[in-house]
């Protein structure tokens, strides 16, 4: 069934570039800076992931930025323009200033527009959990939900997208305050893993730590074990830091626990991946709770 508005989502989500045109999903990209060259946004340059990965693992700094009301009402006001609602579903607020930048677009643009609607949802979400949460209202949009039905769910939902990762390197958490610098130099020195997760507000917690990488991923399938309600339909979603192959140790411990299940997997894309660093495997599914 054709949907009646417009879906939109910023590249917080980590979805692949077809993903977006695929599902007929309005994107917004997110953006950062290295070397003094911006990348992203509506018209930095481009970069390859897995160049930003190898820049990444040889000491680059990058700097992301967030979506400001000006972009944001730049992409949302074309669709009302021409007589379309919008549901924009936006980064986690509990990480970003993006959410707020939406709302305040979506304020300013209903005095323009007053016949349009402009819903805003805090996701709550980052990488494929944002991405796993999209592709949920991606079906259920197609389903012939309205906009209002749309978001109802939408906010039903975010809080049962559940969010478990492991870094390989303390690194980058401890540069954006995630953790102490006493803690990440007794991690890489001692090979501790830490297991986090995104919480009900949208922030990132340290959950627990695991003796070495394999353990680490362990304790993410232990979670999923606990917090799970997959039905045979429902996706699991893999994001990481360009280290396919613990991707793909990951996933034969779910099989080996859950038997068959569908597996969505991407690289975690720069931005994401300033914060989490190279190296990170994030686990993502419908649960409980978070």
């Amino acid at each position: 069934m054709a949907r009646n508005f417009v879906l939109m989502t910023d590249t917080g989500s980590d979805l692949p570039d077809e993903y977006y045109t695929q599902h007929d999903i309005a994107c917004v990209q997110l953006g950062f800076t290295m070397d003094g060259v911006t990348y992203g946004g509506d018209d930095g340059a481009t970069m390859d992931v897995k160049k930003f990965y190898e820049l990444l693992r040889g000491g680059a700094m990058p700097k992301t930025f967030q979506v400001t009301p000006a972009q944001a009402s730049a992409h949302i006001e074309p669709f009302l323009k021409a007589g379309k609602d919008v549901l924009v579903v936006s980064f986690s607020s509990g990480l970003s200033g993006t959410y707020e930048s939406y709302c305040t677009a979506a304020k300013e643009l209903a005095e323009t527009y007053p016949a349009q609607k402009v819903f805003v949802v805090d996701s709550l979400c980052a990488s494929l959990g944002q991405g796993l949460f999209v592709d949920y209202l991606v079906k259920k949009a197609d389903s012939g939900a309205s906009i209002e039905e749309t978001y109802a769910y939408a906010e039903e939902l975010k809080g049962q997208i559940c969010h478990f990762f492991t870094v390989d390197d303390l690194f980058h958490l401890k540069r954006g305050g995630r953790v102490s610098g006493a803690t990440a130099v007794v991690g890489k020195m001692l090979n501790i893993k830490p297991v986090l997760h995104v919480d009900d507000a949208g922030h990132l917690i340290a959950i627990g730590k695991a003796m070495g990488r394999k353990k680490s991923l362990a304790a993410l399938v232990d979670k999923m074990t606990e917090l799970q309600t997959l039905g045979k339909d429902d996706p699991v979603f893999i994001s990481h830091g360009d280290c396919q192959a613990d991707v793909d140790y990951l996933i034969g411990l779910i099989r080996n626990r859950f038997g068959a299940r569908n597996f969505f997997v991407n690289m975690i894309g720069s931005v994401i991946g300033t914060h989490s660093g190279a190296g990170t495997v994030a686990l993502f599914f419908k649960g409980r709770h978070r």
